[in-house]
Formats: structure tokens, C-alpha cells, sequence
């Protein structure tokens, strides 16, 4: 192992000596009282924070670290040893990095985004403990031949993988016309080899945000790393010695190297492994780390992929539109006698896609039949339509049931994406994630205005209506049984939601009625019932059974859990929650921020600093994760007095939710216009002028009982 040693430590030391120096210079240049952070984040320098616990908050705090990553390359000859010298590697490229962040906007114009922010670490959580992220690969260096490098990207964008890009081969994979940008999974951080820094602190904030891994366990961090973060590095073209260093460092986190040349000898046996023809560089790179890709074979002409999700179509790109703005459309599934549906029947009534620049109306008609398919079901398969629809290469869908807008590229019609090739879509997918409840299946696509206009009037507004007034009549004392997620344990091993009809997962992702129906689909899954029973207060939502299946769910990590409360044994966070609600003591009330929202709150933090306090399965009285649409429950914190608390939220989360929590408030406590009285930080951020602001509009909290 001396020549792959010798590599490790002469790439350690010379990021060490650059560090050490860049450190002096920026030291006499600003002054060591010079504030320094990268942008958006709780968590300081987070490979540094994680490790030693060290906050770095200026410059001055910059040369002990340097202390600690010059301690930590021994050059001993041991590969241990060594692969400790590729952890220093790591804090001095984040130390590099976070100098660059003295200038304003250091990644302006090169062509990646460097840092990655805590919020969109937060927004992927779902994706990846669903497995619709699989796995996470680091691709650097420079390719001999791009072909083969974007065929690479290509392939792991067209598995779902969250692809991050380091060097050329950034330029080389767009020239090679492989699609970029987070919506795509594919994300290009910068040219420099430091920049991979900024894959190494998102595992590590997973460590941080989801497992409540403490600041200074490096122990703990890397075992995380290691168990719960299918990364995995692929390198193109030759190694220099920070290349195999920073390898180290990716090695020591337990995400293995595979390299395109052949290190004969010096390959560790799942760790560092040459793979020199690239048409098996994706099968050896997911084998490593045991990541299992569910094929999806849809025969329609264009890619068909969670990556493309989030695909952006401009106007001046789009071929076509389907828009209710200007055309009557609906999606509507629903139940049949098995005599009435003709499995993989799919059919296009009206006209197929028309010419450029056309407007059309879209009715997509599903009807399934099953023994055990049930008419709540039907609701949660509609609004899946909504993400396969965006899973093909070319589509972006907003919006559901009689309000949305598909827009179709230039690209994907030229590729031949016509309306049969969506039926096909809907089909496979249903018959692949519910074929426990779904025997046969047949898609009817219509343009035809009128006959549209006739679904719309007939069958699809009255089902909507029927489905809206039975879930306003769900509450959670109409119902027997409230249903346990534990989706997320695989970030976070000691999170359990409870689910009810008034308190959805705090990701936003499962209702009620999701959990239900993913109890039928998977049996053994990771909803199951919960029996509403043993009823210990009513007024912090404490139920002995709800106890004993967290405390089981939990592992015993978790004895007692309110789902009303925040002050009393509040339910457990993950760390993917949409929005995190926190105690503003002078005001009486609570703030509720949106991980959307980057400015500050009237606590004096940021998203990123409250959420810090919470999430990773611990309990914080005080701070609570939840979903957007919990804040208009008539649950939401009701323990204390229910939304009424609320006393300020970023203007864009108010707007979203208005209507609803207007319509709770006069409901439930006869107030009317309830969100006009919350502050807003267009109005004050800062404790005297909420205050202010609250007394203008005689604000409710401020006359309730004291909430701590």
C-alpha cells in the first residue's frame, strides 16, 4: 500500500500547506475579527462543526482548525492512518471553500452553485427515504471521452440518482447536452477539486438535520455517514495527489471510489476500485454500495425518471398546453365493477396533440376495479398523477384534479410524446404501485372540449364535491384509528409520525388517507394503524396507545408523544418537516417559518437555527416540525390554544394558507380575517415591532393566558 500512502499523505499535506496559507493571508488582509459563513446554513463550517464541535463565526476561529487538520495526518504507513490524512483533506477544502465566501458571490459566473444550502438538504429528504432518490454519486475529474461520461450521468439521472459534478467534467457533460441544474438531479458544484467539499458537509448535515448526530462525536458522524448515506465517488481521467486524498476522505466517510485507471495493487476491496471500461462503471458503483434500482420499462419515446420532476418548461420551448385557464380539463380516477373496465385499455377521444403553439383542453379519465380497491383510494392515486406526468423527459404538470396546466416541449413532441404515450404512463405506474388494490386498469385521454365539459359536469365535480365534504367531516374524533410513518427512520432511526385526518405527516407528503392506503398496498410497510384508544388528556391529544406504538416504532427511543401540543411531549421531528413552528414568549404566540423562507424571524433565527434545535427524533418543547397544511388544522397546537397563537410567518407561507386558517379562525373562535392580524416580514422582524404591529390589530394572543 506505500505507493496509494504516499499519494494519501503527499495530497494531505500540500491542502494543508495551501490552507495554512490561505488562512495567514485572508488573517492580514481582513483582520481575524472578520466574519466568515457559508451562506444558509445552521451549521458554521459543518465538516468542522460535526467533528470537533468547533463553531467558525470569523476568521480568528480558522488556525486552530488548521491545528486540528495538520494533527491529523500522521504519515505513518498505515492505511487507517492515511485515510485519517484524507479527512484532513476534507477540512482544508472546506476552509478553502469558505474563504471563497469573503466575496459576495464567489460562484458567480463558474459555472456550479458551490455551497448547497440547509433547506434544499431539508426539501430532499423525502425523495431519498422514499427511494425515489436511490443514491447519491460524486462524479469529478476530466474525461478522455465525454460520450462516455455523459452516457454515465445520463444513466444515473435516468435511475433517480441526486448526481453531484466536480472539475471539467462539468463543461464536458454539458456540451455532451446531458441536462443540469438540481431539477434535473444533476448538479455542478465548481471546477475546483475543493468544491467536493460541498458534497461531503450535505452528508454530513444529513448526520447533523436527521440522525441528531452530536457536534464533536466524529465517532458517531462517520458510522452514519457510513450506514445510512448511499453515496459513492466516481473519478474520470488521471489521479493527482489531492484527487486521492480527497478519495481518502470520501473513503473514511464510507462512500467507496471508483476510478477509471487501473491502480493494479492498490485497489482496498470495496473501497477503491478500477473500473477502466465506463459501460460498467454504474453497475460497479451501485453494487458497492448496495443501492437497488427498481426498473421501470416504459415503452413510451422520451425518459421517464424522478429527475425530471422538477423540469422547468418556458413558454418559448413548449409545443403544446393543456391549461384550464382557457380549456376545461380534469383528472379523475375512480372505481368500477370489473365489468365495466378492460385492463390496458387506453384511449384518445378528440384530437391527438395538435401543431405548435396550441392550447387544448385535457380530461385524463382513469378507471380501475379491484377486490380490494376501496373509493378513498381514489383520491390518493389521483394525486399521483401529478408526478408521473412530470417523470417524463419533456412534461411539467402543476396543479390537480380541474385546475392544471401541462405543458409539452418542442423536444419531447419531436421525440414522438403523444397523448397514448401518457395513458401508457398512468397505466404501468398504477398497476405497479398498486397492484395490491388494482386488478384492472384503462385510461381514457379527451380533448374534445365538449365531452371535457360533460366529464367535468356530470362525474368529475360531484365526485370532488362528494371527496371534499367527507374529509371536512374527518376529523379525529370521527375516526377509530390513527395510523403510524416511519418512512423517514432511515435518515432518522428515532422519528415516528402519527397521523391523523387533522395532523398529516410533517414532511406534507402523507394524509391520512395515504397512510391508510399504504397500509393496504404494504402490508408490513411503514404505516400501520394505531388504535385510538386509552385516552390519557384530551386536550394535549395523549392516548396510551398512541405511546406504546411510538415507544415500539421508536425502539424505546421515544416513551410519550402529544399530537397537540408543543410544550408537553411534542410529536418528533426528522428533519424534512415543510415548515417548524417556535415559541415567541413576548408576544404570547408562536412563529411559524417556511424552509423557503431565508431571512430572519422575530426569535432572532434564521429556518435554519430554529429547525436546528429539533428534528433527528428528539423531542423539543417549544419547537415543533409540521406540514403547510396543518397550520389551518383545528389541532394545530391546540393544547395551548390552537392557531390562534400564531403571531408571525413569512408573507409568502400567509398568503398560501389565508383562506384556510380564515376559515378556522371564524370557526372555530369567531374571528374574523384572522390572517390579516398576523405579522408578516414585510411588516416587522424584530420583537418591539411585531409587538407593535399585534396591538395595532388587537391581536387575540395577547389577551389569552400565558402560553409558557
Amino acid at each position: 500500500m506505500s505507493v496509494l500512502t504516499d499519494l494519501i499523505y503527499a495530497g494531505s499535506n500540500a491542502v494543508a500547506g495551501l490552507t495554512e496559507g490561505a488562512v495567514n493571508d485572508a488573517i492580514a488582509k481582513y483582520g481575524e475579527d472578520t466574519r466568515i459563513a457559508f451562506p444558509d446554513t445552521a451549521y458554521f463550517f459543518p465538516t468542522i462543526y460535526a467533528a470537533t464541535g468547533v463553531k467558525v463565526t470569523k476568521l480568528g476561529d480558522l488556525p486552530a482548525c488548521v491545528g486540528v487538520l495538520k494533527s491529523l495526518i500522521s504519515n505513518k504507513e498505515d492505511l487507517g492512518e492515511a485515510l485519517n490524512a484524507g479527512l484532513a483533506t476534507a477540512v482544508g477544502a472546506e476552509i478553502i471553500e469558505g474563504l471563497k465566501w469573503l466575496n459576495e458571490n464567489p460562484y458567480e459566473g463558474e459555472g456550479g452553485i458551490g455551497f448547497v444550502p440547509d433547506p434544499v438538504i431539508r426539501s430532499l429528504g423525502v425523495p431519498l427515504v422514499t427511494g425515489d432518490i436511490p443514491g447519491v454519486a460524486v462524479v469529478l475529474g476530466s474525461a478522455e471521452k465525454p460520450a462516455e461520461l455523459a452516457a454515465v450521468v445520463k444513466d444515473y439521472q435516468n435511475k433517480g440518482l441526486l448526481t453531484f459534478l466536480v472539475g471539467d467534467v462539468i463543461d464536458q457533460a454539458a456540451a455532451e447536452g446531458v441536462k443540469m441544474g438540481l431539477d434535473y438531479r444533476v448538479v455542478p458544484l465548481g471546477h475546483d477539486v475543493t468544491a467536493v467539499i460541498h458534497v461531503v458537509t450535505v452528508a454530513i448535515r444529513a448526520a447533523l438535520i436527521f440522525g441528531a448526530v452530536p457536534p464533536g462525536d466524529l465517532g458517531q458522524l462517520l458510522d452514519y455517514t457510513k450506514q445510512r448515506v448511499p453515496a459513492f465517488v466516481n473519478t474520470f481521467g488521471p489521479l493527482n495527489e489531492v484527487v486521492v486524498s480527497a478519495g481518502a476522505g470520501a473513503i473514511a466517510l464510507g462512500f467507496p471510489v471508483i476510478v477509471d485507471v487501473d491502480l493494479g495493487e492498490n485497489q482496498v476491496p470495496g473501497a477503491l476500485v478500477s473500473v477502466t471500461d465506463h459501460a460498467e462503471t454504474v453497475k460497479t458503483s451501485l453494487e458497492l454500495r448496495n443501492i437497488k434500482i427498481k426498473v421501470r420499462e416504459i415503452p413510451i419515446p422520451v425518459g421517464f425518471a424522478a429527475a425530471f420532476e422538477g423540469e422547468i418548461i418556458r413558454k418559448a420551448d413548449t409545443h403544446v398546453e393543456f391549461w384550464n385557464s382557457k380549456n376545461p380539463t380534469c383528472e379523475l380516477v375512480i372505481s368500477r365493477d370489473p365489468s365495466q373496465v378492460e385492463d390496458h385499455k387506453l384511449t384518445v377521444v378528440g384530437d391527438d396533440i395538435g401543431p405548435e403553439g396550441g392550447e387544448m383542453a385535457l380530461a385524463t379519465f382513469v378507471e380501475v376495479c379491484g377486490a380490494k380497491m376501496q373509493a378513498d383510494f381514489e383520491s390518493v392515486i389521483e394525486r399521483k398523477i401529478h408526478s408521473w406526468f412530470n417523470y417524463m423527459d419533456g412534461v411539467m404538470h402543476t396543479g390537480q384534479r380541474n385546475m392544471f396546466r401541462i405543458r409539452v416541449s418542442k423536444d419531447a413532441y419531436a421525440a414522438g410524446l403523444r397523448l397514448k404515450d401518457f395513458a401508457e404512463v398512468l397505466y404501468c405506474e398504477i398497476m405497479d404501485q398498486f397492484a395490491s388494490v388494482v386488478d384492472k386498469c384503462q385510461v381514457t385521454m379527451i380533448t374534445d372540449p365538449a365531452k371535457v365539459e360533460a366529464l367535468l359536469a356530470e362525474t368529475a365535480m360531484p365526485r370532488y364535491n362528494a371527496r371534499d365534504e367527507r374529509l371536512d367531516a374527518m376529523t379525529d374524533d370521527s375516526v377509530d384509528t390513527f395510523y403510524s410513518c416511519i418512512l423517514c427512520q432511515s435518515f432518522a432511526p428515532s422519528h415516528c409520525c402519527v397521523v391523523t385526518p387533522e395532523r398529516l405527516g410533517l414532511c406534507g407528503a402523507v394524509s391520512w388517507l395515504d397512510a391508510k392506503a399504504t397500509k393496504e398496498l404494504t402490508p408490513a410497510g411503514p404505516c400501520q394503524p394505531i388504535p385510538k384508544q386509552g385516552l390519557i388528556d384530551a386536550r394535549l391529544g395523549a392516548y396510551e396507545e398512541v405511546n406504546k406504538a411510538v415507544n415500539t416504532a421508536t425502539h424505546g427511543a421515544i416513551e410519550n408523544v402529544t399530537l397537540y401540543s408543543i410544550l408537553e411531549d411534542p410529536m418528533t421531528s426528522c428533519g424534512c418537516f415543510e415548515c417548524i413552528c417556535g415559541i415567541m414568549p413576548e408576544a404570547n404566540g408562536v412563529v411559524v417559518v417556511n424552509r423557503e423562507y431565508a431571512g430572519m424571524t422575530p426569535t432572532g433565527m434564521t429556518f435554519g437555527e430554529l429547525a436546528s434545535m429539533t428534528g433527528g427524533g428528539v423531542q423539543t418543547p417549544g419547537f415543533m416540525g409540521h406540514g403547510r397544511h396543518f397550520i389551518s388544522s383545528g389541532k394545530f397546537i391546540a393544547a395551548e390554544g390552537g392557531l390562534r397563537r400564531i403571531v408571525w410567518m413569512p408573507k409568502e407561507l400567509k398568503d398560501d394558507v389565508a383562506e384556510r386558517v380564515n376559515r378556522t379562525a371564524k370557526k372555530l373562535y369567531g374571528i374574523d380575517n384572522f390572517a390579516d392580524m398576523i405579522c408578516d416580514e414585510t411588516i416587522a422582524t424584530d420583537s418591539e415591532g411585531v409587538l407593535a404591529f399585534l396591538a395595532e390589530k388587537g391581536h387575540p394572543a395577547l389577551d389569552m393566558d400565558a402560553i409558557m
